[in-house]
Parts: structure tokens; sequence; C-alpha cells
């Protein structure tokens, strides 16, 4: 009978680690949950967030272990009379290795986290791209101060609307800088892809605080939004990026320079001219909904 129940045991985890495991690759699994990113500085943070969270696993493992020993070995059996096993207190030696080990695990998060916070935060003296990110009540803006429209000598920008989720279009391959700035209340700019967001504080000057850089390194449609609460529409709040090819992007920005659209310059390096991976707020649906509320 013990034998056989040693058996079942045996057979009850093999099959729950054949389900845990079927589900998601070696990678994935080790990954514990931490998306892949599209910059380099998404990288380095993936890889700290997989770091520490072995490294809390390792530790559960470790205390579940003891937790397990202690209850089986020092266990009251059925019908003994034994006495309590040695208490043992003021045991220096031992007090001595359990505030050590944690100081040092601490540390050594500690330096790592620091470390990657001030590569993720690291601004170059001459990035390849600058744009300046206008947050407001509920869209954004995003203007590229280095160029020049055909209105006049404003900078090239793209503005959201009610109707209209705004593209923000980056190139790949490149350092990007970011400067961000509020026009009423506080916003967060957020790309999940970029593993990676900024509160944008209103009155805080450009080139201080809301700024921050990223290397992008693969093409595609990423959703971005605002993830702080400001306000009625905060969850339509959306906007999209879109990353292409050096050559695209500087082809989309002489377009743009032409007085082409978001748009019809989107179109004309082979890019699908609307959002795709986002819809804009449908005001009239929230208006009627609300209407039939009352």
């Amino acid at each position: 009978m013990a034998r056989r129940n040693k058996v079942a045991r045996v057979a009850a985890l093999g099959l729950l680690g054949a389900l845990t495991l079927g589900g998601c690759s070696a990678e994935e699994f080790f990954a514990i949950g931490w998306p892949d990113g599209i910059t380099d500085e998404a990288q380095e943070m993936r890889q700290l967030w997989i770091g520490s969270t072995i490294a809390a696993m390792v530790v559960g493992v470790v205390v579940w272990i003891l937790i397990a020993w202690a209850a089986i070995r020092y266990r009251k059996r059925r019908g003994s009379d034994a006495e309590l096993p040695r208490q043992t207190a003021y045991n220096l030696p031992l007090e001595i290795v359990y505030t050590i080990i944690p100081f040092i695990i601490i540390a050594v998060l500690f330096f790592y986290t620091v470390t990657v916070q001030n590569r993720v935060q690291q601004r170059s003296d001459n990035p390849d791209v600058t744009v300046a990110v206008n947050a407001f009540k509920w869209n954004w803006q995003f203007v590229y101060p280095d160029t020049t429209d055909a209105n006049g000598g404003e900078p090239v920008s793209t503005v959201g609307t009610s109707t209209e989720i705004p593209i923000l279009v980056l190139p790949t391959d490149q350092t990007i800088r970011f400067e961000l700035a509020s026009a009423d209340v506080i916003h967060s700019f957020w790309v999940p892809e970029f593993l990676f967001k900024l509160d944008v504080i209103p009155g805080n000057e450009n080139g201080r605080d809301n700024v921050f850089e990223v290397t992008v390194r693969e093409e595609g449609s990423y959703v971005g939004r605002c993830a702080e609460l400001c306000g009625t529409y905060h969850a339509f709040m959306n906007f999209e990026v879109r990353s292409v090819s050096p050559a695209d992007f500087q082809d989309y920005l002489s377009a743009r320079e032409r007085g082409l659209s978001t748009f019809d310059a989107l179109e004309s390096i082979g890019q699908n001219g609307a959002a795709t991976s986002t819809v804009p707020l449908d005001l009239d649906r929230q208006q009627q909904a609300a209407r039939q509320g009352d």
C-alpha cells in the first residue's frame, strides 16, 4: 500500500509538471511572465526582473524546505508522550547568519537595480532623434523639433483628436529622446513594449525630469497609453507607436515637411495611414450612454 501511494504521488507530480511546462517553451517558462520588449532598455529591465524573481523563488524554496523539515522532524506522533525538543534561545552564531544572509541578498538586488536604473535613465549628449511629447486632456501631441513644416517654419507635429488616434513614428536602431510635458494634470507616457513608463508632471521644464531615451530594435505597430488616472476620458487616451526603418523614417519626415498629413506621409512609405493597434474614442456612443443613464 505504501509503495502504491508513493507511485501515485510521483505520477501526480509528473502530470503537474507536464501540464505546467506543456503550455510554454523553456525560454517562456524561465521568463516567468515578463514580456519581451522592443528596446535595448527593455531587455535590461527584463533580465533584472527575471533574476530577481528567480532569487525570490530560491529563497522561497529554502524556506519551504526548512518549514517542512521542522514540521515532519518534530511533529507529535500519535500516542507519544515525548517531551518538546530542546528549545534554543540567544544563539548568537545563528542570529548572525540569518542577519548577514538577508543583508547580502538585499545588497546584491539593490546593486543590480541601481545599475539597471542608471542605464535606463541615461541620456546621451547627441541623440539621433528628439521627440517632444505634449499630453493634455485627453490626447497627445508629438512634435519633431528638428524639422520644419511647409507652412512657415513650425516643427512637424501630430495631434490626436476624438476621431483620430495620433501615430508617433519612430526609427529603429537609433537613439530617441523623449521630452515630455503636460498642459494640465499629471499624465503618464506608457508603451507596454518599452517595459517602461514615465509620469508627465506639469511644471517641470523639458530636459530636467520628464526626459528619457530608448533605442527601438523592432519594426511594428504598438499601442501607447496614459497610465495615470487623469479624468473622465483617461481610458481612451491612447496613441500608437509606429517603428520603421531609418530610411523610411527620413522619407516620412520629408513628406511631412512637404505638407503631407500623417496619414498620407505614412501611406507614401508603404505603411498603413491609420492606427492599427487601438481605436479612437467614440464620443457619440459615450454621450448616448450617458443620456440613457439619465
